[in-house]
């Protein structure tokens, strides 16, 4: 089985509990370290799926890996190579396949809530559930829904969660990778950011920590769900 490529954006948001997931299950990847200023390749060249991290850049930045990321997004989808993205992962999908990317009514920075958007449409990816599903939040832009995608969670701060693709791509705008580790690592990191921000959907470092590992218990549930079954559809 050829690896999934996994693309980083930036040193502190790597794949987190995604590669413990592959790993689990016995299934290679290979990390393209964008920050580092690894190539983005010029084709799949047999990759089983793409998967895309977040990021504190924007997709509408003039940086030189965004454009030919878009083209290896779109040329993954024409080719039913499935991809997933976190969050600015989410967001390139979401530019490369028609939607657009832009300011969030507000920023969300912290644990929040989700709730599903369409019953049917999320139930392959999240399973059955009558209440609201753990999610982590760290924005302040957000995606449109590309044609043809389907909105499967939503939240009270920001309306497009996660939308699915012909059953077999998911962009995500929250974070289901987090570990208790890297989420601290991004409250010390980004402690300026909340400090400066007066959102109401922006949590403080003490409140983000608070129970983290038996939050990050409750997220990684949600995460075997979702990842389970972006699984199924990897070229193998």
């Amino acid at each position: 089985m050829h690896p999934i490529l996994i693309f980083r954006h930036s040193p502190t948001e790597g794949p987190g509990y995604f590669t413990t997931f592959l790993d689990r299950h016995g299934i290679p990847w290979r990390l393209v370290r964008i920050d580092a200023g690894d190539a983005v390749p010029d084709n799949l060249n047999g990759a089983s799926g793409l998967c895309l991290m977040g990021g504190p850049m924007s997709v509408n930045d003039d940086l030189p890996w965004v454009p030919p990321v878009l083209a290896l997004i779109r040329h993954a989808v024409d080719a039913d190579v499935p991809v997933i993205g976190h969050c600015l992962g989410g967001q390139l999908m979401a530019k490369a396949l028609g939607g657009r990317v832009g300011a969030n009514p507000v920023k969300e920075i912290g644990w929040g809530e989700l709730r599903i958007a369409d019953a049917e449409a999320a139930h392959p990816w999240v399973g059955e559930s009558a209440g609201p599903l753990p999610g982590f939040h760290w924005h302040g832009e957000t995606f449109s829904l590309p044609p043809g995608a389907v909105r499967i969670l939503e939240s009270a701060w920001c309306a497009n969660q996660a939308y699915v693709l012909n059953d077999r791509h998911l962009g995500m705008q929250c974070h289901v990778e987090m570990t208790p580790e890297l989420i601290a690592s991004w409250c010390e990191n980004g402690a300026d950011e909340i400090a400066a921000s007066d959102s109401p959907a922006v949590q403080s470092p003490a409140a983000i920590l608070e129970d983290v590992d038996a939050r990050a218990i409750r997220l990684h549930t949600l995460a075997d769900k979702i990842y389970s079954r972006w699984i199924q559809g990897l070229n193998r």
